[in-house]
């Protein structure tokens, strides 16, 4: 969601997503038929921490058929989608969307025979994605950013797309008014959670 927003491409037909609905761990194994399908273009899959290792074994395809893909993880060590509709739309009651136990990706990239790379600070970002791209290898690019960062527009779920939550609405009033209270049902249908 996050290239969705804020990557301009200058050209048709050179993004492929999920469309956001869901699908966790779709990026890798996209990418490696894409570099597959396209032999001699930059594939690059930007993608959370948790979504990666839903398909990690997919890097071994991309070693074994000698794949150039990237793999541009934004860690910052939560199921970050999940996160958020824990926070914003279930009164911040987080459960197993963080994780302290996430495992090294530059050492994770080495056992599976890629590159791996990591930064942490932005005055470093520049040179690292540089580096990443030239190189002739599958790469792993673990990405620390910030922790509770939200990706906005977000639809709550049984709502429209012009109810949708921007950053400036995702108050606690706005978040409240967005789930049904128990006045909005009829007797027949009962008390719901």
């Amino acid at each position: 969601m996050w290239t969705a927003q804020f990557f301009g491409f200058e050209e048709p037909n050179r993004f492929m997503t999920s469309g956001g609905l869901g699908t966790m761990g779709y990026g890798l194994p996209a990418v490696v038929g894409v570099q597959t399908a396209h032999r001699d273009a930059l594939v690059v899959d930007t993608a959370g921490d948790a979504p990666i290792l839903m398909n990690i074994q997919e890097l071994s395809t991309a070693v074994q058929h000698g794949l150039p893909v990237k793999v541009f993880i934004l860690n910052n060590q939560y199921m970050g989608m999940v996160r958020q509709w824990q926070q914003l739309l279930h009164g911040n009651r987080l459960s197993n969307s963080y994780t302290e136990s996430l495992p090294d990706s530059v050492k994770l990239a080495d056992a599976y025979g890629a590159v791996g790379m990591q930064c942490s600070k932005p005055g470093d970002l520049d040179d690292a994605i540089a580096e990443m791209i030239s190189t002739d290898r599958p790469v792993i690019f673990d990405c620390r950013v910030a922790n509770l960062t939200n990706c906005f527009p977000m639809i709550p779920s049984s709502k429209a797309h012009n109810e949708m939550l921007l950053p400036d609405e995702a108050n606690d009033e706005a978040i409240a008014s967005s789930f049904p209270t128990k006045a909005n049902f009829s007797s027949d249908q009962g008390e719901r959670i």
